[in-house]
Formats: C-alpha cells, structure tokens, sequence
C-alpha cells in the first residue's frame, strides 16, 4: 500500500510501506493492504510503519528505526485517511 505523511511544513514521506500504525481515539490500531476504507482522528502518540518509503532530504530526524525494522514517528494530533491502498496521514 501507499503511505503518505504531511505536516503543514513538509510532506515527510511518501512511498510503499506493508503496514502502518496509528493513535486513534479509540486506541493504537493497524492497518495492512486492502483495509477498510476509514478516516479517523488521531491522537498525540506515534505513527509506525513497515517498508522502504521515501523520506523527504531534510526531515530524516524527525524519524526513528525500531529494533524491529519499523519506522516512528511523533505526533501531537491529526488525521487519516486509508482508500483504496493509499493510507494519507495529515499530521501536526
């Protein structure tokens, strides 16, 4: 599936990941291909995600690797979108 995460600054990453983890309001919950379409608020918490995407020249420390191999990101709040494949998170 396809993964892209945008802040108001940047778009931080774009590419094909094989899952990714969000903080919804209802709790942590994982979404991997062919998921539901969904769009949810998202909570302070952190953005985790399987794969190879590419992440934007500049905006490589905003980002951690897991021991795992899973990537991590921090945020405040936000949204997601999750259609056809394509998962979009619009993060502050």
């Amino acid at each position: 599936m396809h993964l892209e995460i945008v802040t108001p600054e940047a778009s931080l990453v774009s590419g094909e990941v094989s899952s990714v983890t969000v903080p919804g309001v209802n709790g942590e919950y994982q979404m991997l291909d062919n998921h539901a379409a969904t769009v949810s608020l998202l909570v302070a918490g952190t953005v985790k995600f399987e794969g190879n995407p590419t992440i934007a020249d500049g905006q490589e420390g905003k980002f951690t690797k897991t021991p795992d191999g899973k990537w991590s990101l921090v945020i405040t709040s936000g949204t997601v979108e999750m259609n056809n494949n394509k998962v979009i998170v619009l993060a502050d």
